[in-house]
């Protein structure tokens, strides 16, 4: 007989299939939307360019011409985005650039160039230079290089082996004899931002003294050893040769030390490493000669030696954006605060400037409003003074003027200092007042004017925030990811019940919580938490809560890990109406506009745009899935069989009725069936099927104890909204 089957809204993931009953116990590319699941829509890139390293702030604003805008920080250039083109605002520390002469070095058969400066400047490696115009810098001596290598380039900073010389790498390697003397040049330095990666922080003073452990792998680097250089043996690849790799560990991310050298590899052979990473955990890179012990470093420190584990982690590179008007606030994390006209005669043509006057080094910012005060969170005491950075001190300008700081008898400004934790995670903008969080508890930043200007009042402990991007508000309420949960305030503190949330916690990266970043839908009533697992150093995955669609007694909650959508800052849709959000490459590329970028790109991307995705020109599908708890029968006389039994009857099934409120191309549905909860579905299970719009029924033939359902897509312009299944069971007996 024909039995309708029905599921309830949202994943479960804290029980078993079994236990998961007329529920979905997990999925890919789906949201659920009026109680009903449904393929996700589709996103499109937005230009054709690849900006430099990972997006870690993205702010959307309107000028007073209507102009639309989005600010976009990565983790080394702030880039504005505005009909369809990249501009790179970003500011810099010596705006009107230093000349250089005679300062390039270069060597035959090598694409690494040496510039040497008369004073210090203040490079790291990872930092951006801009080169001027030619001027007088006509020719190399000895080198193939010319003056359009490097005039109006940019190129990331390789290495810095001194306080005075850096190094850069070239597209192609020198084939002349070797540059000794060149002309004249002007260069510009981007302000600092962070590393790509939140990672912990090695090398001496981070841990306790070290020691050698019993049992220690060594072996021996293989001639002609290695060069001072990002790569392997012989100065190429990512190889490196040595006398045995017996005893080393084989499988993921491990180090070996070669003289004070610390080297991660991912590979290994009988006789060499693979997938090698040079100067590691804060070492520094040098040559090594064929012969040269190699140890095993991978669990142990050695006397001297940088700090196999650390309890000290390095943020990475942050961004804070907001607006006052038309004016874009910059925040870098742990940074200077900046300012960029969006009103100016060539805005795009601008770049962002430092505020006058204002703190040098702060934590978080965001402009309050409709008070419009320039608010700096876990900033200086004393301003211009990094040193005196205070992690819990609040400090805001006054009112519509980001220039007045110092609190006076006929301004707004003022400062405060929040009593509970140790230091402030983040703050978001409320309906009625700021949030702010810090690593325990939650406040609330109330404006009331004169002489006070802001009250505070902390309304939550045990809730702090995980990472200063991890809260959003929606509707007047506060919602955020916490060590401990999720939470949400709407007037009182409330922990959220999550049906994921083991499955979250439990492979989560805490030691990255900086990468986390929470974004809203409203289009579709979600917040979305995108996080890295345990095993990552970038966002690999995400989980959703429906607040429009959940109640009390049914918690909406959904979770993907498709490798295609992984977002490193995400915008909804008010601006430009549709939501925006960043995908980061990890693996080295060429951005658009630096030279020897080695901290990966970003894909900036418009969602809800049809039902595939397209990226690079290409169109591609989006694979969607969703795999229901098992489900079983009972069999009753009067009302005959029913499901949500018991188990005690095996059950046929004969066919299955397919019901979609939407749907178009290709769905494929598929029947698991097993005799026990912890067995694998059995060879009879059915499909999968391919059903189509004109599919009116699928003749199949199975038995099992319980059944679970299968939907799924994996083409090109495949979608599907789920309605109500009916499948023609039957009982088959106890056995």
């Amino acid at each position: 007989m024909l039995q309708k089957i029905g599921f309830l809204p949202g994943f479960n993931k804290q029980i078993t299939a079994t236990g998961a009953e007329a529920q979905w116990t997990g999925g890919e590319n789906v949201r659920f939307r009026y109680g009903t699941p449904e393929k996700i829509g589709g996103w499109n890139q937005l230009g054709e360019s690849k900006l430099t390293g990972v997006a870690r702030g993205l702010h959307h604003m309107v000028n007073k011409s209507s102009q639309k805008f989005a600010a976009i920080g990565t983790n080394r250039i702030l880039y504005v985005y505005s009909g369809g083109v990249y501009y790179d605002i970003h500011p810099l520390v010596n705006p009107s650039g230093t000349a250089i002469t005679n300062a390039f070095t270069t060597t035959n058969g090598q694409k690494e160039v040496t510039i040497t400066f008369s004073v210090a400047p203040g490079f790291v490696a990872g930092d951006i230079i801009l080169f001027g115009a030619a001027g007088t810098f006509t020719s190399i001596t000895n080198s193939n290089y010319t003056s359009a290598d490097f005039a109006d380039k940019k190129y990331m900073v390789t290495s810095v082996p001194s306080s005075t010389t850096i190094t850069i790498t070239m597209d192609s390697v020198e084939t002349g004899s070797g540059a000794t003397t060149s002309g004249g040049i002007t260069y510009y330095r981007y302000y600092h931002v962070g590393p790509a990666e939140q990672v912990g922080a090695f090398g001496w003073g981070i841990a306790l003294f070290g020691g050698n452990v019993l049992g220690s792998n060594t072996t021996t680097l293989t001639a002609p050893g290695l060069g001072d250089n990002a790569f392997g043996t012989g100065g190429s690849g990512t190889t490196i040769n040595v006398g045995s790799t017996t005893g080393f560990p084989s499988s993921g991310t491990n180090y070996f030390q070669v003289g004070t050298e610390e080297i991660s590899y991912t590979g290994v052979t009988a006789t060499s490493f693979t997938g090698i990473t040079r100067n590691a955990r804060g070492s520094t890179r040098a040559a090594h000669s064929g012969g040269a012990t190699v140890t095993n470093t991978s669990s142990w420190t050695g006397w001297g030696s940088p700090a196999a584990n650390t309890d000290k982690v390095t943020d990475p590179g942050l961004w804070s954006l907001d607006n006052l008007g038309s004016t874009l606030i910059a925040l870098i994390h742990n940074g200077a605060v900046f300012e960029w006209d969006a009103d100016a005669v060539d805005p795009t043509g601008t770049r962002a400037t430092v505020i006058s006057g204002a703190p040098t080094a702060s934590r978080d910012m965001l402009v309050s409003t409709p008070d419009r005060h320039l608010v700096l969170f876990g900033t200086e005491t004393t301003i211009g003074d990094t040193t005196t950075q205070d992690d819990m001190f609040i400090r805001f300008s006054s009112q519509e003027d980001i220039t007045a700081w110092a609190p006076t008898a006929v301004n707004t400004a003022g400062t405060q200092r929040l009593a509970a934790g140790s230091r402030i995670m983040g703050a978001k903008l409320g309906r009625n007042a700021l949030y702010v969080w810090t690593d325990t508890s939650l406040f609330t930043m109330r404006f009331v004017g004169q002489p006070f200007t802001f009250a505070f009042e902390q309304v939550g402990t045990n809730c702090g925030l995980i990472g200063m991007n991890a809260a959003v508000e929606v509707d007047g309420a506060a919602y955020w990811m916490s060590d401990n949960g999720f939470f949400r305030f709407t007037g009182k503190l409330e922990s959220m019940d999550c049906l994921v949330e083991d499955y979250v916690y439990e492979d989560l990266n805490t030691t990255s919580n900086q990468l986390i970043y929470c974004g809203i839908n409203n289009l579709f009533g979600e917040i979305t938490w995108f996080y890295p697992t345990s095993t990552s150093n970038v966002v690999d995955r995400c989980v959703t809560y429906s607040y429009l669609d959940s109640t009390p007694q049914r918690p909406i909650w959904y979770t993907n890990a498709s490798s295609i959508f992984r977002r490193s800052t995400w915008q909804d849709s008010a601006v430009f109406g549709l939501p925006h959000g960043t995908d980061y490459d990890a693996d080295t590329d060429v951005s658009f506009d630096v030279k020897g970028n080695t901290d990966g790109t970003t894909i900036y991307y418009e969602h809800e745009t049809g039902i595939n995705y397209v990226k690079g020109g290409v169109t591609y599908a989006i694979p969607a899935n969703i795999l229901s708890g098992d489900f079983d029968i009972t069999q009753d006389k009067k009302q005959g069989i029913t499901f949500r039994g018991d188990g005690e009857f095996i059950m046929r099934v004969s066919r299955f009725l397919p019901d979609f409120v939407s749907q178009t191309g290709t769905t494929n549905v598929e029947l698991d069936l097993r005799n026990f909860p912890n067995q694998a579905a059995a060879s009879s299970s059915l499909g999968p099927f391919a059903i189509t719009s004109a599919t009116n029924y699928q003749s199949c033939r199975a038995r099992g104890r319980s059944v679970a359902v299968k939907i799924s897509n994996t083409a090109i312009d495949s979608n599907w909204k789920m309605g109500t299944f009916r499948l023609d069971v039957h009982a088959g007996g106890r056995r």
